[in-house]
């Protein structure tokens, strides 16, 4: 009975500074060996290049689905946190929304241009077949995180008539970041005077259609 007990007990992660230490370096050490050895890396190369023991990594983390998930939120944090914080800033002090639009794009085109992003979204294009949980992972972690605060910007505004939340967020994405993901899924970029007429012009479109 005591061991069933046990086996249902919620997995409580290690905590205080030297386990949190310990998990950053499990975290650095999943990422280079993803990049370098694909999905297929056992939990003990992972565990040796952090310098810890297998069941180490098992006490902060329940597998290897789980270790990648935090992989990439720990690449996108780094990424798009500095946009997360102008956009929750921002958002409140009554900027001007095509401004503020602007200079979100410019933030979400300067992170996924990060050599980390790019190379852990080409892994999961490579392995997303064969695990699918990659995609999920990323989508979680990347664009889902800033569909709440970007339909909350847009809920706001009075001059805007928007039906379906969700294909506006999509519709706002494909316009001006999606040409670029596109492009470097080719090992090819788009130059800066490009980014700029991309951006400014998806966002003129963008207001345009939804302005009452």
């Amino acid at each position: 009975m005591a061991a069933d007990v046990m086996s249902q007990s919620p997995r409580r992660p290690p905590s205080g500074e030297r386990a949190a230490k310990k998990r950053a370096a499990i975290v650095r050490a999943a990422r280079q060996e993803f990049l370098n050895h694909g999905f297929n890396i056992g939990m003990d190369a992972i565990a040796a290049e952090a310098g810890v023991s297998k069941m180490t990594v098992y006490n902060h983390f329940a597998g290897k689905e789980e270790l990648f998930a935090e992989v990439i939120s720990d690449a996108l944090d780094r990424a798009f946190e500095e946009t997360l914080r102008m956009m929750e800033s921002r958002r409140s002090e009554a900027e001007d929304l095509r401004e503020l639009l602007v200079s979100t794009a410019h933030g979400w085109v300067d992170g996924i241009a990060q050599p980390d992003v790019l190379a852990l979204r080409a892994l999961i294009a490579g392995e997303g077949r064969r695990f699918p949980e990659l995609g999920r992972a990323w989508r979680e972690q990347g664009p889902e995180r800033f569909s709440s605060i970007l339909s909350s910007t847009l809920r706001e505004q009075e001059d805007l008539t928007i039906p379906d939340m969700d294909l506006a967020v999509t519709q706002f994405y494909a316009l001006v970041l999606y040409p670029h993901i596109v492009r470097y899924a080719y090992g090819d970029r788009i130059d800066e005077r490009m980014t700029e007429k991309l951006i400014n012009s998806g966002v003129d479109m963008f207001l345009g259609y939804y302005r009452s």
